[in-house]
């Protein structure tokens, strides 16, 4: 159980229980929600996108083979869900081949205000535009979709977890209908006292809504994820404020994440890969440069050490390579087919 912190104050009073989902979309999105905070998320956390400009070039990669598997239309859309504020969208327009550029589309998917410094090109959304023929990519979106927790009684139980402004917890009611049925199906709880789970259907419901708006292309979401055989006993409920874990508090002070059932949120056809597998697949490998170009040109040996040691940061096992990459295609041949 959190204990007492100071940080803004948000939704509701300090002594209020409610389910972790309603807590959670008022601490991230509300008025003074943490996603409205002017640092942005970078201020408080790295993901793949600010540790290195390769990720956004690989995706930049994906992107033009969309494209060329779409037959280089005439209007090609790139969507950044929960874009933050616009780095991996501004990256990837930045890495397109001028005649990619020309053609291409960008949009930004937030909640937040527009960044005043973006990109005139990106189109600032609080919604993803239908009828896309593209690439809709969600980096870390899936985490950060408020859901419900439940925790075993000492009867064997399954309640819903209700929890205060300060993060103080206490069980409420039995899980029931649609989220009693998703627990069976995705994240079945032996009566064990304390085992812990997050219903993640209100996540499967918007990864259906975001990838229908792909009429042709391309839709891939990534996050730390689990799969029915694995999942974690005790849930992975938690906190980051300025750059450390911390106490989930749903005050406004931090960031809320947990991982996501990507295997629950699949369609039809869906692909699961790891990140160590997608960017391998798009051209990210952290292999040294040969010792000999140290000697023929200093400069550029440095360069590709220092590409070397992000791109292995980008696809290191037990790190960000662990990342799950769950494509899904509509309308075209899936781009990683022949390649993973």
């Amino acid at each position: 159980m959190a204990g007492e912190t100071a940080g803004a104050a948000v939704g509701g009073t300090a002594g209020e229980w409610r389910g972790w989902r309603a807590a959670t979309q008022e601490a991230l999105y509300g008025e003074h929600g943490f996603y409205r905070r002017p640092e942005g998320p970078a201020g408080h956390f790295r993901t793949s996108v600010h540790a290195s400009p390769l990720f956004a070039r690989a995706v930049a990669r994906l992107l033009c083979r969309v494209d060329e598997a779409l037959g280089r239309p005439v209007s090609l859309g790139f969507v950044d869900m929960g874009a933050g504020r616009g780095e991996l969208v501004t990256g990837v327009l930045a890495a397109l081949p001028p005649e990619v550029a020309a053609r291409a589309r960008g949009y930004a998917v937030e909640l937040a205000d527009r960044p005043a410094e973006l990109d005139p090109r990106v189109e600032w959304l609080t919604e993803p535009p239908g009828g896309l023929t593209g690439l809709l990519f969600a980096n870390e979106w899936l985490d950060n979709v408020p859901v419900e927790v439940a925790e075993v009684d000492p009867e064997g139980v399954a309640r819903r977890v209700l929890v205060r402004r300060d993060g103080a917890e206490r069980l409420g009611e039995p899980v029931a209908g649609a989220d009693a049925e998703w627990l069976a199906r995705w994240w079945p709880l032996p009566p064990e006292p304390g085992l812990r789970a997050e219903i993640g259907l209100p996540r499967d419901t918007a990864w259906a809504a975001a990838r229908a708006t792909v009429e042709r292309g391309l839709a891939v979401a990534v996050d730390y994820a689990h799969t029915v055989g694995a999942r974690p006993p005790f849930g992975t409920l938690t906190g980051f404020r300025a750059g450390r874990e911390s106490a989930p508090v749903p005050d406004g002070s931090c960031d809320l994440t947990a991982h996501v059932a990507l295997d629950a949120c699949a369609g039809p056809g869906a692909r699961p890969l790891t990140q160590r597998e997608a960017l391998h697949a798009l051209g990210v490998a952290g292999g040294r440069p040969a010792l000999s170009l140290a000697s023929t040109d200093p400069a550029a040996y440095v360069r590709a050490l220092a590409g070397a040691g992000e791109a292995a940061e980008l696809t290191a096992t037990g790190g960000l390579g662990d990342f799950g990459w769950l494509v899904e295609a509509k309308g075209v041949a899936d781009p990683f087919s022949q390649t993973v």
